[in-house]
């Protein structure tokens, strides 16, 4: 029987048991006293072993890590060729005070709207295909960077490198930084020697200057180009007005209705005082003589007379008397003022037009953009590129990188095994 196993109890109505309760009890039910457990100490450990697995970690690591690292260290140190960085800066500047178009863009810029500016499309330029077709035609680039492709292939252009391999090896040997904030921009020119440098540098800054120029005269075309449209077409309806005008005159054998109406207005007003006269001598012709007194008749005849012709005259200017070619009065002076009207309408859009014509001149010889370099085409004297230390850095922080997760992935998959 083993000694850590407790005796077993005795049965229901066993003298024996009740006799241990009864002891239990008398020892404050703390019962029997138990005998020690025994505790069983594992062995201790083996020393410990490289196995096949350890051994194919470090060889892992040889080979994804340090030896790529070696030969990457190798390419850098002895293979690759010195380069030499040349900068230029620039910004784009405008000239002439600022209109309210300027400061509705600024209120635009400030509220989150965005504008495309003349050095916005600079900085498109220089990383388009353009700019290295510009700069291939002058100075060759295959024939510049393809002298030690044999040797240095990584940093050098291939003999028989297509346009399109030229604007990617562009990205490499261009690295261009643009400040939106304050529209400046600078690029850094990469080559083997400071002198090849330099001249890039130059003809960039050149060619930028060009483009500049361009957006400049484009503008500056467009703005007068449509001055003159629009005073052109001034013109055009300032001659059909005038033509109309002229037209109606003939037809109506009427030169200028406005004196001509001032002639009726002139015969009615005549009458008028002619009539005022006649009552005057009427009124006279009362007091001195009879009614019947052939005088004080012909007065009163004289009166009528003029009463009669004054309706008749109001009736023509207001109620349309017909005129010669059968249209009345009333008919010709409406078509007679939509016709001056036409005319007043024409002077003024002409007016108009050739003063925005002059302002389009002046505001495209004083408002231009040009650009100002702040940092002319600097010349090397050591070679800064390529960043031997940095690139060996960076390689061997994405070689471990790999090679960590790599080793995660193979202790995951054995584990789940």
């Amino acid at each position: 029987m083993d000694e850590t196993n407790p005796p077993e109890s005795a049965p229901e109505g066993n003298p024996a048991g009740k006799r241990r309760n009864n002891n239990a009890n008398k020892n404050g039910g703390r019962g029997p006293k138990a005998a020690p457990s025994v505790v069983e100490v594992a062995p201790i450990a083996k020393r410990a072993e490289m196995k096949r697995r350890h051994w194919g970690l470090i060889l892992s690591f040889v080979l994804l890590v340090a030896l790529p690292l070696l030969v990457s260290a190798w390419y850098l140190w002895a293979r690759a060729d010195d380069m030499y960085a040349s900068s230029v800066g620039f910004t784009v500047r405008q000239e002439g005070a600022g209109s309210a178009a300027d400061i509705v863009g600024t209120f635009a810029a400030l509220s989150g709207g965005s504008s495309q500016s003349d050095t916005d499309i600079l900085y498109e330029f220089l990383q388009n295909q353009n700019m290295v077709e510009l700069i291939d035609n002058t100075f060759d680039l295959t024939a510049l960077y393809s002298v030690n492709h044999d040797k240095n292939p990584l940093f050098s252009l291939a003999p028989d490198a297509t346009l399109e391999d030229k604007v990617s090896f562009w990205e490499q040997i261009a690295k261009i930084s643009y400040d939106q904030s304050s529209q400046l921009m600078e690029v850094e020119v990469l080559a083997f020697d400071p002198e090849t440098a330099q001249r890039i540098a130059a003809d960039i800054l050149k060619h930028c200057q060009n483009l500049i120029n361009e957006l400049n005269a484009t503008a500056r075309a467009d703005r007068i180009k449509y001055a003159q449209a629009d005073l052109e077409l001034a013109v055009e309806r300032l001659k059909t007005a005038r033509g109309e005008l002229i037209q109606f005159r003939t037809r109506n054998k009427i030169v200028d209705l406005d004196a001509d109406l001032q002639g009726r207005l002139g015969v009615v007003n005549t009458l008028q005082q002619q009539l005022a006269e006649a009552l005057v001598e009427l009124d006279l012709l009362a007091v001195n003589t009879s009614k019947t007194d052939p005088r004080y008749v012909q007065a009163q005849n004289l009166i009528t007379v003029i009463r009669k012709r004054i309706e008749a005259e109001r009736t023509n200017v207001v109620s349309g008397g017909v005129s010669e070619t059968g249209v009345d009065y009333p008919t010709l002076l409406a078509e007679y003022e939509g016709l001056v009207v036409n005319r007043e309408y024409g002077e003024q859009g002409y007016r108009a037009a050739l003063v925005a014509l002059d302002v389009a001149r002046a505001e495209a010889l004083r408002q231009s953009s040009y650009l100002a370099a702040y940092l002319q085409p600097t010349f090397p004297e050591s070679s800064l590129y390529p960043k031997r230390w940095l690139l060996f850095g960076l390689i061997f922080m994405f070689l471990c990188l790999g090679w960590a997760i790599l080793t995660l992935i193979f202790y995951s998959v054995r584990d789940s095994q």
